[in-house]
């Protein structure tokens, strides 16, 4: 497997990690990850679809080798915001692809700005990590993100002794992740701290932002993306997804992977591939 290369940009003011696999002359397709993980999770999808793309991926802010906010800023805007300043630097519209968290991030980005997106691939990325009731803005929502956020002040993340034990707690939390990947999936997810190792992605991830999209207003961003979309689900997922999604699209489709949960970009590459080379053939840049 062929080497990406590393770069940075800045994007409100922080700095943005991202890999490319060469062949910039191609048409260029912008692959955004889940949370808690990182770009070279990408790598084996990336490798498969450079041949036909200038295929590029970010690490999300606070994610790899991203910078850490200040405050901890890392809501769905957010993120779009950084998606959106990387699909300029290699030329919209773009084919994008994103997986978990990282769909969401682009629902929300393709929706904002439709101008830069050519298609859209989602790998289980209509769930939201918001609470399940709808809420309005106003003290009780601003009081439960608060409290959320200022416990972060006193936790400590969590030393393992080696990339071994690390390695352990990536198979125990996919336990059908093929073996041969847990190793290149840890290595690229965790870093060398004094005793150990600790993840790389900052915990004030989990904490997002107090004006964050709420789950009953991300149906307005799907209405205004304009580019076709293609939805994967996975039927072994265990993930809060919307399998009805598609409808809030203008031009939609949904496949689902078989024998797969949550990471079947990872669990079922080739049948992920099978669906989105004729999916991104189809829908050129215009």
């Amino acid at each position: 497997m062929a080497e990406p290369t590393q770069h940075f940009f800045e994007s409100q003011r922080v700095r943005i990690a991202y890999w490319d696999w060469g062949n910039s002359d191609a048409p260029p397709m912008v692959l955004v990850h889940g949370g808690k993980d990182h770009a070279r999770a990408w790598d084996g999808i990336a490798e498969a679809l450079s041949d036909t793309y200038h295929v590029v991926a970010l690490d999300l802010r606070g994610h790899g080798d991203s910078e850490w906010t200040i405050g901890g800023t890392y809501g769905l805007p957010d993120n779009a915001l950084d998606v959106v300043k990387l699909i300029d630097l290699v030329g919209a519209p773009a084919r994008v692809l994103g997986h978990s968290y990282g769909g969401s991030v682009s629902l929300i980005a393709a929706g904002t700005f439709p101008e830069h997106f050519a298609s859209l691939a989602v790998i289980e990325g209509t769930h939201s990590l918001n609470p399940s009731e709808p809420q309005e803005m106003g003290p009780r929502w601003l009081r439960q993100w608060g409290d959320r956020v200022r416990s972060y002040e006193s936790s400590t993340p969590r030393v393992y002794p080696d990339l071994a034990a690390a390695e352990e707690r990536v198979r125990d939390a996919n336990p059908k992740l093929p073996l041969d990947l847990s190793p290149h999936l840890t290595r690229w997810a965790a870093r060398p701290v004094e005793g150990g190792y600790v993840w790389k992605y900052d915990w004030w991830v989990n904490g997002r932002t107090s004006m964050e999209i709420r789950k009953d207003e991300l149906e307005r961003f799907w209405a205004a993306v304009e580019c076709p979309t293609l939805h994967l689900f996975a039927r072994q997922s265990n993930s809060r997804q919307r399998p009805d999604a598609g409808k809030y699209f203008r031009d939609a489709r949904t496949a689902w992977i078989e024998d797969a949960g949550h990471w079947a970009h990872h669990e079922q590459p080739e049948a992920v591939l099978a669906a989105l080379r004729p999916f991104f053939a189809a829908h050129p840049a215009e």
